[in-house]
């Protein structure tokens, strides 16, 4: 019996006590007659899988190099790593999901407690898609239909929104987790965690769908199925787009999912990571729940260099890219404050809870 338990028997029976003899009142002691028993009235908790997310369980895993790296990279090595359990969104984000989170900050002009939301103008400029990019990112090719019909036509509703910067992913993370815990809260609920991007490593990590030095989140080591099919949304070769169905991005969820039931962790849009970038982060970071921030592009660090354009990991790579940057252990990057027509993101939420054997 523990000490909590102790504590709860001890207060009903010193409660009997005090009813049958005035001896105690509520005003001397709190009733705990001076003993530590800890702040009585606290809401239970309980782990809420979120809606479009997946649990992904503690582990360890090697970290890097699962097969091929250009050694003139050199910035892929292994590292047995171990992250903590956390939720990863199933897909990538899509068109319409974003399109909620614009049309609150445009139209709906909704106000959450302790949430700062910007001016109209000022989200235009800094968190609705750059849907230019389907023009500006490819020379001499016709992307203007791309471009005009992309993000508001239900067409592409269940599509990966692209053309976000990390600033805009981190943002509409903040906002999903206030829009949520403001409807907790008229529940009377207890908050839940933040949403925010994945981690270099849990990207990495759920990407592999617990098979360590995986290839592809599928295993290894080909990139179509027994029957000729391909098993994600990318370039197979020079000037061949349409061999796996689709010529540019695909929707969500149209190959199978890892071994952890997560789609498109390889191909359709690259996405987003939590870390800066940095070639040497691998053997530079602890080897629990890492993640690399360069102080140099931190404006609050006293290492802070404005000179130095801040980079961001991007991983899985695109229905642009070839297979290489498909697999689990590629790592690359776009700079921070870029919009691409091939990169998106997911979100990530941490468990608060035991950490092995757990149940969700």
């Amino acid at each position: 019996m523990n000490k909590t338990t102790l504590g709860r028997i001890f207060l009903i029976l010193a409660g009997f006590v005090a009813g049958a003899c005035g001896l105690l009142g509520l005003g001397q002691s709190g009733g705990d007659e001076g003993q530590v028993i800890g702040v009585a009235g606290r809401e239970g908790w309980a782990m809420v899988i979120p809606l479009g997310m997946v649990p992904i369980p503690a582990g360890t895993f090697h970290m890097g190099q699962a097969d091929e790296d250009p050694a003139s990279t050199q910035i892929n090595y292994n590292k047995q790593v171990t992250i903590g359990p956390f939720f990863m969104d199933d897909t990538e984000i899509t068109n319409n999901e974003y399109r909620q989170f614009v049309n609150w900050h445009l139209y709906e002009n909704g106000a959450i407690e302790g949430f700062e939301s910007p001016s109209t103008e000022d989200f235009r400029q800094s968190f609705y898609p750059d849907t230019t990019v389907w023009v500006k990112d490819f020379a001499h090719h016709m992307g203007d239909p791309i471009q005009d019909y992309y993000f508001w036509h239900p067409a592409y509703d269940d599509y990966p929104v692209v053309g976000i910067n990390w600033d805009a992913a981190t943002y509409f993370s903040e906002w999903r987790t206030a829009y949520w815990n403001e409807f907790r809260k008229t529940n009377g609920e207890p908050p839940m965690p933040a949403f925010r991007l994945p981690s270099e490593a849990e990207w990495e990590y759920s990407a592999r769908g617990g098979r360590d030095l995986a290839k592809y989140p599928w295993g290894n080591p080909y990139i179509r199925n027994s029957k000729g099919c391909m098993l994600a949304n990318f370039k197979p070769g020079r000037g061949n787009f349409f061999d796996d169905g689709f010529a540019y991005s695909a929707p969500v969820a149209q190959y199978f999912p890892n071994d952890y039931g997560l789609y498109d962790m390889a191909g359709n849009a690259s996405e987003w990571c939590l870390d800066d970038f940095y070639a040497a982060s691998v053997p530079t970071v602890w080897d629990l729940n890492p993640q690399y921030i360069d102080e140099r592009t931190d404006p609050n660090s006293k290492k802070y260099n404005e000179k130095i354009a801040p980079k961001k990991v991007i991983r899985g790579g695109s229905w642009k890219d070839v297979a290489y940057y498909l697999e689990t252990g590629t790592r690359t990057f776009e700079f921070k404050d870029s919009t691409r027509a091939y990169i998106g993101f997911r979100c990530a939420m941490t468990h608060l809870g035991r950490s092995s054997g757990q149940e969700f």
